[in-house]
């Protein structure tokens, strides 16, 4: 049971919430491994007041920075795709409801 002090998700009820709930941890996990290695980049920057004579022509860092956030969303987007496709698909309904509002 879910109370005002509680900090996670509730338990869940159906196996595709419970892939949910391992989607937000994963993804979790993710955003906090990015934020861990940016403030880290950010303190040595500013703790490290060497220079890198090479640095000026930095096309292997250009291309890091470019291929690292599309490899970052691959790792997200194909559970993303896979919980979505599953919580699409209907599995023998027992009831079915038509509804007609004017």
């Amino acid at each position: 049971m879910t109370t005002w002090s509680c900090m996670n998700l509730q338990d869940s009820a159906s196996p595709i919430m419970e892939q949910l709930i391992f989607f937000h941890d994963h993804t979790l996990m993710i955003v906090t491994m990015i934020l861990v290695s940016v403030l880290y980049f950010m303190t040595s920057m500013t703790i490290n007041k060497n220079v890198n004579r090479y640095m000026l022509e930095g096309q292997t860092i250009e291309l890091i920075w470019t291929i690292a956030p599309a490899v970052i969303l691959v790792f997200i987007t194909t559970p993303s795709l896979r919980l979505l496709y599953l919580m699409d698909e209907i599995h023998n309904p027992t009831m079915t409801i038509k509804t007609i509002g004017h």
